[in-house]
């Protein structure tokens, strides 16, 4: 079972399913099924050729005309696990957070809520229908295709550690100096699990970016020009000698990577 505060999922909204599906397959070696779900086209990427508990990753669907209306964009969002969506929803208002989406039963799933934080940046909040671990993000050792890192780019760092803090029990774990860019702070649950830095100028919005892990970084970054995707930063080496990038998938979505270059 996911503890509080765990990433257990990654969704993301795309103006073109099937075109996403024919983008990440190849980027990150994803196959996709249909979730089966009633009245919805959602559909899982997983590491292995048949989705199960053990390789999930994520789901994606099409953003429909109404959810346009309402401002959705083409983007990847996390889920966070929570003990309880709607305490956990009003401890996020206290806080100084929003909610986007009210808490919402979905039957064999679970419950969730999507929340902003004060900055704005959104993600869900999830407690699920069952006590099964789910292994979306590799927390404690490296998992091919899977999670690796949650990055938070925001207008007010101080403010999202207040705010994590309080809804999570999140906690710094250190930090590097990016000079005039500010601190590269590590988060950490009971291990880190990603970082918090401040959004750089040319960042419309503060948003959260998941890196998930290639087997080999340089074949990924040809992979993602190859299929319409743009690199935005990087390959470049980080601690422990791996190497990451951000990119922008074709239907303008933004993900990292990160992997070795054998």
């Amino acid at each position: 079972m996911n503890a509080h505060g765990d990433f257990i999922w990654y969704e993301l909204l795309t103006r073109d399913a099937d075109a996403a599906a024919d983008f990440y397959g190849p980027v990150v070696g994803w196959a996709s099924s249909p979730s089966g779900q009633p009245g919805m086209d959602y559909r899982f990427f997983h590491s292995g050729d048949v989705m199960t508990m053990e390789n999930g990753v994520g789901g994606y669907m099409a953003i429909t005309p109404d959810m346009a209306a309402h401002g959705a964009r083409p983007c990847w969002l996390g889920y966070v696990a929570v003990d309880d969506v709607d305490a956990s929803c009003a401890a996020a208002i206290a806080a100084g957070g929003t909610i986007q989406m009210p808490p919402m039963d979905l039957e064999g799933v679970g419950r969730m809520a999507m929340v902003a934080d004060p900055a704005g940046a959104p993600f869900y909040v999830m407690r699920g229908a069952s006590d099964e671990t789910s292994h979306s993000f590799a927390k404690y050792e490296p998992r091919q295709g899977h999670g690796a890192w949650n990055e938070l780019a925001t207008s007010d760092p101080r403010g999202a550690w207040d705010f994590y803090g309080k809804l999570f029990g999140w906690a710094k774990d250190g930090a590097l100096d990016m000079g005039p860019l500010g601190e590269y702070e590590f988060l950490k649950s009971d291990v880190v699990i990603g970082a918090i830095m401040p959004k750089m100028p040319d960042m419309p919005v503060s948003a959260w970016t998941t890196y998930f892990r290639v087997a080999n970084i340089d074949a990924a970054a040809a992979t993602i020009a190859a299929r319409g995707g743009t690199l935005l930063q990087g390959p470049m080496e980080i601690p422990g000698g791996e190497y990451s990038l951000t990119a922008l998938d074709p239907q303008g979505a933004v993900f990292g990577l990160v992997g070795p270059r054998p």
